[in-house]
Parts: C-alpha cells; structure tokens; sequence
C-alpha cells in the first residue's frame, strides 16, 4: 500500500515552484482571504471536512474524481492548495506525494488522521502482511472520530463558529452511528459469512461478522498468481459463495474473469476512496447502504 513514490523528487520540484512563486497562487488558489480554507488528501476526508464545516469554509479535495487515491502524484494547484491551506485533513503513510508536501509546503493547521484512529495491521484481518490497513473509513464509527477532531481544530482556526462545528460533528456521529447499526442488523443471521473482493480494502467490515477474501491483495494494481486464482475458487466452491466483487477506480477485468471461471455473479463493492462519474450524485452514506444492500444479496443476509 505505501507506495514509495517516485514523486520524493518530484514533490521537492513542485515544492520549489510554490515557495518561490507563491505570489502566482495567491488570487486563484486556496490562499484567498475569504474565508477558511480546507485542503482534504482523498474523498472520505472531503466529506468529513464538508459535513463538519458546513458553509464555513471552502474544502478542496487534493484527489480528482476518478482518480485512483494511492497513485496520486499532486499538481502544482494541489500543492498550491496545501500551501495555502488553514488546515490539511490528511493520512500520513496513504499517500506519499501528500506527506511529502505537506512536510514541505503546509503553512496553515495540519490533521493526520493515523494519529486520530486505531489503524489495525493487515495481519488482523487475514492477511499476511504487518503493514497497518489504511481504510479506516469502512468503520464509519472510526470516521465519526475523525469528524469530532476536525470540529475541534476548525474551531482553532475559526473560533467565531466553533459551536456551528461542534453541532456539525454532533449530526455527523449521529448520522454514521445509525449506519454502524444498519450493518450490524442487515449482516446478522446470514447464510454465508465469506466475501471475495477485489483487493484488501474493505478489512475493516469484517467487525460485522463478515470475512473478506481479496484477489490481489494489498495493492490494487497487483496481479493474482494462479495458485491464488486456484484458492479462491476452490472457496467460492467449497463456501458456497455467490458473488464476486470488483470496486469502481480500478479495472474490473480479474474480478469479472474469476467470476465467469466459477460459474458465479459479478458486482460492484465499492471501497469509497473517491467518486466517479457513475457515483458522483452519491456520498458515503448512500454508497455506504449500497454496500451493505450487495453484501446482504450475496450473503443471503
């Protein structure tokens, strides 16, 4: 997942051009005077600083839609955005071309959201691997978390409405723990329990009784070994399992092979690390309650 990205000189690059041109930015980038600021790295973020701020403040999310939030190399607008920012709402580790210009170029108020969450290692959700699992987002009661710390840093920055983000935060929880409920009632009772997915994003559901089974594992751009293509199907076999799950912003094309190979449904997961063209009158809640209502059609929930 972590990505050593080829962008450590490319950021020091982009970091040059916004310390010495910064004047170039300052009429059309996030440095304008009116009003606060938010540069957020990737989608879930975007929607937190959004629902928390309110009409506050001017939130930027630093990943295009359609864009793939591990491969993200930023521009000189984004990192523009980060310089100019009052706060970064970011994940340290996620993306690295993020970390980099944050360390380099933020001046205003910076949010971590490793620092906010207990990040589980892969390792407790079956996977081989001690990295830590970024997805946190998939557990909206961690998220509602990340929507209480940025209510409090907002009203750091913009003391003038910290009751309105206080009260924002409070709607938020409210909303993302009546979710949390949704799924533990829609995920119990279910006549199968295994899921196979596209890759290892969506660990963090498995609090609901459920077990993810990924095709390629951490990265999303990996490819299956025929000895891994050969596992999952003797689980769809042996599991009963009637679905396999591609997610938007990568290829389906594995998914959608394995699940021609066994005979069984292919369907859309999707891991909500940012909206497209298809999703992009949704949010997380709503794609949130499309998951679950695909996770308890092919689980006979």
């Amino acid at each position: 997942m972590k990505r050593l990205a080829a962008a450590s000189a490319g950021a020091a690059l982009l970091g040059s051009v916004v310390l010495s041109g910064c004047a170039a930015f300052t009429d059309d980038s996030a440095t304008s005077a009116d009003g606060v600021q938010v540069a957020a790295a990737f989608y879930p973020l975007q929607y937190v600083a959004d629902r928390v701020a309110g009409g506050h403040a001017d939130v930027e999310n630093l990943t295009a839609p359609g864009g793939e939030p591990h491969d993200l190399e930023l521009t000189p607008k984004e990192t523009a955005d980060v310089a100019g920012a009052d706060l970064v709402l970011y994940q340290r580790g996620f993306q690295p071309s993020v970390d980099d210009a944050v360390d380099e170029n933020a001046t205003g108020d910076t949010l971590d959201v490793a620092d906010l969450v207990d990040l589980v290692p892969f390792r407790d959700h079956g996977v081989d691997s001690d990295e830590l699992d970024p997805h946190f987002w998939q557990d909206p009661v961690l998220l509602a978390d990340v929507g209480d710390a940025v209510a409090k840093q907002l009203a750091k920055v913009d003391p003038d409405h910290a009751d309105d983000y206080t009260a924002n935060a409070a709607d938020l929880r409210s909303d993302l723990e009546q979710l949390d409920q949704e799924y533990q009632a829609g995920l119990t009772g279910c006549e199968r329990s295994t899921v196979v997915v596209s890759h290892d994003a969506f660990g963090y559901l498995q609090r609901y009784g459920i077990t993810m089974e990924a095709i390629l594992g951490l990265s999303p751009d990996a490819e299956p070994t025929p000895a891994d293509l050969a596992r999952l199907e003797k689980l769809i076999q042996e599991d009963g399992v009637t679905t396999v799950f591609s997610e938007s912003l990568v290829s389906p094309e594995t998914a959608e092979q394995l699940a021609h190979d066994t005979g069984v449904t292919s369907a859309v997961l999707d891991p909500i690390e940012g909206l497209t063209d298809e999703t992009a009158d949704e949010d997380y809640l709503s794609l949130m309650r499309s998951n679950l209502s695909a996770l308890e059609e092919a689980n006979g929930c």
